[in-house]
Parts: C-alpha cells; sequence; structure tokens
C-alpha cells in the first residue's frame, strides 16, 4: 500500500478538504459527496486511512464543528460491513402450480 506523503497537496490534490473548509454552509450530503469524490480518485494503493488520520490532524482541531470533520472520522472508522438486504428469498411468492391440473397446490382445490 503507498504510504501518503505528509504534504497537504499529495493528500488532497484536487485541494477539495481545503476548499470545503472555506465554504460558508456547507452540509453533511454535500462534505460526503466532496468526500466520495476524492476517495474514488484516490490510487488504488493508496493507504486511505494515513491519509485520512493526516487529514483529522490538519483540520480537525481549527474546525472541530464542521461537517467535513465528521465526515472524515466517519471515513477513518469505517462502515459497517454491508449485509445482504434482499433478493429472491426475501420476497412473498406465490404458491406454484400444478401444471397439469392448472390449480394452484396451496389453495384447497379452489381455482
Amino acid at each position: 500500500m503507498t504510504k501518503p506523503s505528509a504534504e497537504p497537496a499529495s493528500l488532497d490534490p484536487k485541494g477539495l478538504f481545503r476548499e470545503a473548509y472555506r465554504i460558508e454552509g456547507l452540509d453533511a450530503s454535500q462534505c460526503r459527496s466532496i468526500f466520495l469524490d476524492w476517495a474514488l480518485s484516490a490510487p488504488m494503493d493508496f493507504d486511505t486511512d494515513a491519509a485520512l488520520s493526516t487529514l483529522l490532524a490538519q483540520y480537525g482541531p481549527q474546525f472541530p464543528d464542521h461537517p467535513m470533520t465528521q465526515v472524515l472520522c466517519d471515513g477513518l472508522s469505517g462502515g459497517a460491513r454491508p449485509k445482504r438486504r434482499g433478493g429472491w428469498r426475501s420476497r412473498p411468492r406465490e404458491p406454484l402450480t400444478d401444471l397439469g391440473s392448472g390449480q394452484s397446490s396451496g389453495q384447497n382445490g379452489e381455482s
């Protein structure tokens, strides 16, 4: 994994975090969007945890109540492992029909 340099320009080459902290009235959803842009543009072997720690150490003390600080903390803590939420097993199914008689197998002989 590539260890990020401590230089802010290498951690934030587009200046996304620097600008986010300068924008007045930025909300959490906009900060998450900025974070996602940064994460998607990072190289595959980039050590994001180390970069986030450095960015948080750089901006966190100055802006403890800024929504981007919370987003950086959330990114550092990692998300919950995604769980399967559905698929064919979670959907209600119609009873199977008897192909020979055309009746449903679970409807007590009603057609």
